[in-house]
């Protein structure tokens, strides 16, 4: 499985792929995978901005640790 939960939602997702036997069944689930690249995106937008933003080491620890920042 991924090390987060949108690497391990794009995993099942690309495994359904062979299951899937419509075209648009596939082309769903493409586009959900898609949707995913552009929430990952918007994440790491946003925890590049929060390490910006906070000057202090210890507090982007903390949040890397509770899981806010990767």
């Amino acid at each position: 499985m991924g090390e987060t939960t949108l690497e391990t939602i794009d995993e099942l997702l690309e495994g359904l792929m062979d299951d899937v036997e419509t075209e648009e069944g596939r082309y769903k689930l493409r586009s959900a995978r898609q949707l995913l690249l552009v929430v990952q995106q918007r994440h790491d937008e946003v925890d590049e901005l929060l390490e910006d933003a906070v000057g202090d080491e210890t507090v982007l620890e903390n949040l890397r640790d509770l899981g806010y920042l990767n």
